[in-house]
């Protein structure tokens, strides 16, 4: 690396104010990542910047400081930055960021978001807060309850807007910035730009500049992928066996009683599992996601929307123990596993009633379909048992948007289809990364390589 861009990625380079660079580089951050190299000037010269890149980039730094840096005092119920995130406890991180770049100028940060009570965050409000990172649906409350208002809001930041879409949050998003005032500064940062987030950055910015980061240096995806088809009752204990041969696992049901069902059976089978998802409280979430994080709990088991703010490294399997709702949860849930390059294994139970919806999605992300007919997916030439065909992706670059999967692993067990991919997805995107286990029968020893026990590496939440 060259002098001039070692001086153009710190943060004094860029504009940032000392005060705020010397907090940075008190907790050891001193070189700035490639979104913050491209949106911060603009944003602490006031533009709007739509930028994109994939989780664990930086994003929080990179609105976080103009934030910190523009923002003024707030007064009661009338916050002058508002940052929008689609779950808890990410909004949680973001305020833990927040509270730190702030401090140099002493202004405050609350976040706002449903499963607590209204009391702590009533309060703030009285007290006066000077940024709120809210979550749509506890906000539209708050300002249905007339206790909190927009029409000061100076800086609005929109932190992973395609989630928001993909969770449905886009029209209460709407009607939220439509009460902010219209001279704001909007910030939008997203995996993707394109679709129903491309139209809050029609509506909603001003000639904004736009930075996208796409990893420039590609690695092989090493994620195996499984559909494996089981009968009902022994998907607990093929579970356990899974999580006994690769660590830790993140286990996901299409609902909050068969995640909670589902965990307490896996503790009967000597595994330790706890559960997550939006039944439980914001307490029960925050404790199960440490002792995860912590390796205290060897699976996570959890709901689709409770995992959309969940970044952990080392995750050594996913298991979709319900088959997917579609192609994109199947994405969403497989990114848990393989982040970074690193190996992971995913595993699909499903029955005889699955069938069509496993081709489905199969069929939207071209990889192979089951055998038996229903559909015409991608079938690379070359055998494996189990209608299994193998193949790689040389070369794909990755968008920031999440890997599409595609190709089959071979020999895998009968009534199985997997597969194995090698793409460019950036770390933490879609289904990139993971375990390289061969196409050996998942549960049974033949995955390959065996991960170290839960709690004999320290694993660390992403931020």
């Amino acid at each position: 690396m060259s002098s001039s861009t070692i001086e153009s990625s710190t943060f004094g380079a860029l504009g940032v104010p000392p005060a705020i660079v010397e907090s940075l580089s008190a907790r050891g951050i001193t070189g700035a990542f490639p979104i913050q190299v491209q949106a911060l000037p603009p944003a602490l010269d006031g533009r709007d910047v739509c930028g994109r890149a994939p989780t664990g980039s930086g994003k929080t730094i990179a609105f976080g400081i103009p934030v910190a840096d523009r923002v003024s005092r707030g007064r009661r119920a009338h916050p002058h930055a508002l940052i929008l995130a689609p779950t808890r406890e990410l909004a949680a991180q973001i305020q833990e960021e927040l509270a730190q770049l702030l401090r140099p100028r002493n202004l405050t940060v609350a976040s706002f978001f449903g499963g607590v009570g209204f009391g702590p965050q009533l309060k703030a409000l009285r007290n006066g807060v000077d940024v709120a990172v809210a979550c749509p649906g506890r906000l539209m409350d708050l300002i249905d309850r007339g206790e909190m208002v927009l029409d000061e809001v100076e800086i609005a930041v929109i932190d992973e807007a395609d989630r928001m879409a993909d969770m449905g949050f886009l029209p209460v998003v709407k009607k939220i910035l439509d009460q902010v005032r219209p001279d704001r500064q909007t910030l939008l940062f997203s995996a993707t730009l394109d679709g129903d987030v491309d139209t809050l950055i029609r509506r909603y910015q001003h000639d904004p500049v736009r930075c996208e980061v796409i990893p420039e240096v590609e690695h092989e995806d090493r994620t195996t992928h499984h559909f494996v088809e089981v009968d009902r009752s022994e998907r607990v204990s093929r579970t356990a066996q899974l999580v006994d041969e690769h660590g830790s696992t993140v286990v996901f049901c299409r609902t909050r009683h068969g995640a909670d069902r589902v965990a307490r059976q896996l503790k009967k089978h000597g595994v330790s599992a706890v559960p997550i998802h939006g039944g439980r409280s914001q307490g029960q979430r925050t404790r199960a996601l440490s002792a995860f994080t912590d390796g205290k709990a060897q699976a996570l088991v959890a709901t689709d929307v409770a995992a959309r703010g969940i970044h952990v490294d080392d995750v050594g399997c996913v298991i979709h123990f319900d088959v997917a709702g579609d192609h994109k949860d199947y994405v969403h849930r497989s990114g848990r596993t393989g982040r970074a390059g690193a190996e992971g294994v995913v595993v699909s139970f499903f029955t005889p009633d699955d069938t069509a919806q496993v081709r489905q999605i199969q069929r939207a992300l071209d990889m192979p379909t089951l055998p038996g007919g229903g559909g015409r997916g991608k079938r690379p030439s070359g055998g494996g048992s189990g209608g299994g065909a193998r193949s790689r992706n040389r070369r794909s670059r990755g968008s920031g948007s999440g890997g599409r999967p595609s190709g089959s692993g071979k020999g895998a067990p009968k009534g199985t289809s997997s597969k194995r991919t090698r793409t460019a997805s950036p770390a933490g995107s879609g289904a990139s990364g993971g375990g390289r286990t061969g196409s050996g029968r998942p549960g049974s020893g033949g995955g390959g390589s065996r991960r170290s026990a839960p709690g004999q590496s320290r694993r660390r939440s992403r931020r």
